[in-house]
């Protein structure tokens, strides 16, 4: 009896202890360390300080302006990533793996070089600012421009996600519906949709965090003007620079409390997508 009770309380998985101390240990390190840091490390911060920045106008605007363009390009890119990814797998063109390698880009661009090129571009005496600046378009230094730039560093994320689902999706159940007369929106909404939209919604998860907390390839782009085109990350960096340690620390944890929020609905979306898949 005693033998059967040791074999049973044996574990499945051979170094599951010594893999999840390492997992425990890199995961404080790199995330729960620093982040614990910041809670701790208030550098005079008090509520009454926390309570005057968080109702500041400044502040209240760059906040607006982040999440508004990171929403709008994340959204942007879920549609834009579902089309690029379908692309990919469902067919075969000339430079099919150069225009695969290319998606890749902005994981490997620098952020900054990447502020450059898309501010050189649709500035008003850029490639493409130049023709639509005249008819009333502006795109540089304003909130359209912010949101390009967060849709070119956001795409990557929502193609990488949805391609391999779409790679393991079989085309013979696309195929039996279309013999019993579902037409190819049908097919689509009823057969592949619900199968794609948990990965839609991590694509669009990773891509809005992604823009949230992005800095390089925005602070050329948007002109950096308070209250209209300043985002929250370039706001804490301007306070560090006036060593406003206190009010750059209550923006950075107003920040991290919202994103962490809105991730958490994001991801209990997902996951009840998942399970309504399943029914």
């Amino acid at each position: 009896m005693s033998k059967g009770i040791a074999i049973r309380g044996r574990r499945t998985l051979p170094g599951f202890g010594l893999t999840m101390g390492y997992s425990v240990l890199y995961l404080s390190l790199v995330v729960l360390i620093p982040l614990t840091a910041l809670l701790f490390n208030s550098t005079g911060l008090t509520w009454a300080t926390m309570v005057e920045v968080a109702t500041n106008p400044r502040v209240l605007a760059s906040f607006r302006v982040s999440f508004l363009t990171a929403g709008a390009a994340a959204l942007i890119d879920l549609f834009l990533g579902l089309l690029l990814a379908w692309v990919l797998v469902r067919y075969e063109f000339p430079g099919k793996r150069l225009f695969d390698a290319v998606i890749d880009l902005p994981f490997a661009l620098p952020t900054a070089v990447a502020g450059v090129a898309l501010t050189a571009i649709y500035a008003g005496n850029g490639w493409i600012g130049q023709f639509v600046e005249p008819l009333g378009i502006k795109l540089a230094y304003s909130q359209v421009g912010i949101t390009l730039a967060l849709m070119f560093i956001g795409i990557p994320f929502v193609v990488r996600t949805v391609q391999p689902v779409l790679e393991e999706l079989e085309a013979e159940v696309e195929e039996a519906a279309a013999t019993l007369g579902a037409g190819r929106w049908r097919i689509f909404r009823a057969v592949l949709l619900p199968d794609l939209i948990p990965p839609l919604l991590t694509g669009f998860a990773l891509a809005f965090a992604r823009g949230i907390g992005e800095y390089g390839s925005v602070v050329f782009i948007s002109g950096n003007m308070p209250m209209k085109t300043e985002i929250a990350p370039l706001l804490i960096m301007a306070k560090l620079e006036q060593f406003d340690y206190a009010g750059a620390t209550a923006v950075a944890l107003l920040l991290l409390l919202i994103s962490f929020i809105l991730l958490l609905i994001i991801n209990s979306l997902q996951r009840w997508s998942r399970k309504a898949g399943r029914v």
